[in-house]
């Protein structure tokens, strides 16, 4: 006589493998990403980034409509090919582009993205709502970001750091420890995106991105110049705060100096204290997991992201260097 318990196990996979095939005949993605295997990590160009030389804008590009979503001057344009990117100015365009390209390098989702030292755009407004002082004139626009979602996605939605599919796994702590190497400390849920294929089945993508506030300082500070792409305040800022038996504690992300107060909304003040976590007790077996990834780099590889940002050969060193400095302090765990 069979035991109705022996039959748990068998009947629990046949519905499981029912469920399964069920979802891919309708076309359900059942499986979100969050990293993929980057396969040989020497061989990645970080100066072309995900998108690669093929996918860059082809210029010059049409204004199309402002977007004042966020902090940083932001508008949307078209390229003589039909696709459609946002262009940032000012503070995070140059930042942005490189620490996006650090993320992909490693596994992690990123948007395509490119930097111009200058664009030409048609249809060029006269003024702007944001940014008129940095659109320079005749619509040749100078330090410009154009970025888009990685080919045949879309935005779906956003997602948020303490409720997610991803919560706790090694992938998910390597990403905590990824935002404090880059520094990148505006750590909204708006700033996550869930990205949609557009063929059916196929898994949707989780990535951080808006990546501005990085290679500056650990956290906001009292004025954007300070806070956002601050070579010095990078370089002489240590990663790692605390190393114990079995985590490590990251000097990231910083909370606004008691004197720093009267500077800041209350609201963001308090998210930012809430969101201190993100840094905080991080396994040491995952941090030594992503400096494994990170330690595959080459300087070059490095230096090209920064080179694609638009950054001076002096600063691309320094920063290189400090990047290769952080990569150290996790592969010494």
């Amino acid at each position: 006589m069979i035991r109705p318990r022996t039959l748990a196990l068998p009947v629990t996979v046949l519905l499981l493998s029912i469920q399964f095939s069920l979802g891919q005949d309708r076309g359900i993605a059942t499986t979100p990403i969050l990293w993929t295997d980057p396969g040989d990590i020497r061989s990645r160009d970080l100066f072309w980034g995900c998108g690669g030389k093929d996918h860059q804008p082809a210029v010059p590009v049409e204004f199309l409509s402002e977007d004042l979503n966020g902090t940083s001057p932001k508008f949307e344009v078209r390229d003589t090919e039909g696709k459609k990117w946002t262009a940032k100015l000012g503070l995070e365009a140059k930042p942005e582009t490189a620490a996006a390209r650090l993320l992909w390098a490693i596994g992690y989702s990123a948007n395509e993205n490119y930097f111009f030292t200058d664009l030409r755009i048609k249809g060029m407004p006269a003024s702007l709502h944001r940014g008129r002082n940095l659109a320079g004139r005749g619509g040749d626009v100078p330090n410009v970001r154009l970025q888009r979602h990685p080919s045949h996605y879309k935005h779906d939605g956003n997602w948020n750091w303490r409720h997610n599919p991803f919560y706790g796994t090694r992938e998910f702590n390597g990403l905590r420890v990824m935002m404090g190497l880059i520094a990148n400390w505006d750590l909204k849920d708006e700033n996550n995106a869930i990205l949609e294929n557009e063929q059916p089945g196929s898994p949707k993508l989780y990535e951080v991105s808006d990546v501005g506030t990085s290679m500056g300082t650990p956290g906001k500070s009292y004025n954007d110049r300070v806070s956002k792409g601050n070579l010095a305040v990078y370089r002489r800022t240590r990663l790692i705060s605390h190393v114990h038996d079995d985590y490590i504690d990251l000097n990231f992300p910083k909370r606004p100096a008691l004197n720093e107060l009267f500077e800041f909304e209350w609201g963001f003040f308090f998210h930012q204290l809430s969101i201190r976590w993100v840094g905080k007790h991080i396994p040491r077996r995952d941090a030594k997991w992503i400096a494994s990834l990170l330690s595959q780099l080459t300087p070059k590889q490095i230096g090209d992201a920064f080179r694609a940002a638009g950054y001076s050969p002096d600063d691309v060193e320094a920063y290189s260097q400090a990047v290769l400095e952080r990569i150290g302090e996790l592969s010494r765990l």
